[in-house]
This record gives C-alpha cells, structure tokens and sequence, in this order.
C-alpha cells in the first residue's frame, strides 16, 4: 500500500493506526497497543516518522536502515527502539523475519517517568544505542515479558490494568539500560551531552522564576539559537518543550491536590498573574487550569 505523491527523500508522516484496521491486537485505547505481526513500513525509496515509541522484538530474521540519519543494522536475538517524531528509514528486511511490537503514544511513555531529569538519561542511552543485542536466555525473557504484558492487557476488567502496564514498561526499560551499561559505563560523554544536563540542571533549579531560553543561554555562554539547536539535536526535543516539562507536571498536581486558586497557583509557579498563568497551561495542555481541576 505504497502512497504516491512522494518525492524521493521527502519525510512523510505515517499514518501507522489506518494500517491496524485489519490486524489483530491488543490494547488499553490508542496508548498502548501489542502486535504478533511486524506491521506495514512504506517503500523504502523515503524516510518517515510517526508520533509514538515503537519496541520491536526481533525473535527470526535481519532488517537493515537508519534512526536520524543514523544507520543501524538489527539481527536477532535483539531488540529495537523508536522514539516519537524520530526519522526512519527502513532499506532492508529479511523474508524469514519474525518479531514482536509494541507501541506506545507519547502521553503513555511521557507518564513512565513523569520529571524530565529523570527522563534524559534513559532517553539518551535509547537515543544512542536503539538497537540492542540479546542471548537466546534474554531473549525468551523478553517474550515471556511481552506475554505478561498481552495477558494483563487483554484483562479489561482488571481493576489496576494500566497502572500494571505501566509498571512492567518501566521496569523493560530500565532492564534494557542495565543490559548495555558494562558496555559503555567508560564511554566519555560527549560536549554536547554535558551541555544537556547544564542546561536541565540550570531548568530545575530556576523554572519557577525563568521559563525564556536567553536566561539559559546567557548562563551556558551561548547563543539562544545555538543553545536551542543542541537541546534539539541531543534529545530531539526543544528547550522550551523541557522547560514545560518540569512546569506543567507541578502545575498539574497542584492544581489537583490542594485547594489552591489559580491566582495562588500562577504566584507560587513565578507567573506575573492568574491571565499569564492560564494562557501558558492552555497552549500546553489544551485545556484552562480550572478545567484541567474539574476532570
């Protein structure tokens, strides 16, 4: 089902959820989804991307392309994954190939970990190793892990469904962390990286009272343009989009755990007024603070 239209090398955005129509899977809404089967990909005559984290469990075969231009080759046992908004380009697929799919929408993952300082390093290992080699032990491991995940997924009447899911997710991941860290505990981090943690660091300790990149930019002795390219080009994520990260998740909680107006709220997160203050959580989360308090 290839689309026309496409110029050669044009980044296309796939619309992956018209291609599960007629496959069999499992899933809790569109946040969480298990497949058997390894599901459509475009030509490979042009890179695309979608807007979830894909996990592809490699148990038969080879596949061969490249994750932001970088070219990856995957052979099982191993497992591979794709971030949201990353670019892919598949070249190559073995006929023999078998695997296992996961996906999840980027309002699941983002929840894995809800602060952003604890989110980078995970993001970053994923970002910099997206293929990971596994024995045959780990790799019935990894399908024993995804039959749980089937088994808890198809229990609709489990009181706790999501909640486990999302438990058993992070725990995946963080195996996966641990899997690789012998491997590259020695590895220097590069300039780039380091300036990324600066930068989160310098987010968590003055986000209450600094929410514009040139107050960042000025303290790391960098252009707001070459500051915010870093930020982007490391963590595939803008530097305003991190700042949010560490606002909204506070804004969020206080909003639902104490009886705090919204003008007691916008003081306490450093906003000049309760006007500012909705504006910003509005244009971030889609809905007023006095709504988002309501739900």
């Amino acid at each position: 089902m290839q689309k026309k239209g496409f110029m050669k090398k044009n980044i296309s955005q796939l619309n992956w959820r018209s291609e599960l129509e007629n496959t069999e899977f499992d899933a809790i809404n569109n946040d969480f989804i298990l497949l058997e089967r390894f599901p459509y990909l475009p030509s490979p005559d042009y890179p695309f991307k979608i807007d979830v984290t894909s996990v592809i469990i490699y148990i038969k075969g080879t596949s061969e392309g490249s994750i932001n231009l970088r070219s990856f080759k995957a052979e099982a046992p191993c497992f591979i994954v794709i971030l949201p908004d990353q670019i892919l380009e598949h070249k190559y697929i073995s006929e023999d190939f078998s695997g296992l799919v996961i996906v999840m929408s980027k309002k699941f993952s983002d929840n894995l970990l809800p602060n952003a300082r604890d989110r980078l390093p995970l993001f970053l290992f994923i970002q910099n190793s997206p293929v990971i080699p596994l024995d045959e032990e780990e790799l019935d491991a990894m399908v024993a892990y995804f039959r749980m995940l089937k088994r808890i997924v198809k229990s609709q009447n489990h009181p706790y469904r999501t909640e486990v899911v999302r438990h058993l997710t992070l725990a995946f991941f963080y195996g996966a962390a641990y899997r690789l860290h012998p491997q590259s505990e020695d590895k220097k981090k590069s300039h780039q990286e380091m300036l990324v943690e600066k930068f989160l660091s310098l987010v968590q300790a003055n986000y209450k009272e600094q929410r514009g990149l040139d107050f960042y930019a000025d303290k790391l002795f960098l252009t707001p343009k070459h500051l915010s390219k870093v930020i982007k080009d490391i963590t595939g994520k803008s530097a305003s989009d991190w700042i949010d990260d560490y606002v909204i998740p506070e804004a969020k909680a206080l909003l639902k755990s104490t009886n705090m107006t919204v003008q007691q709220l916008a003081d306490e997160l450093g906003f000049f007024d309760q006007s500012i203050f909705g504006k910003y959580f509005k244009r971030v989360v889609g809905v007023s603070p006095r709504e988002y308090k309501r739900r």
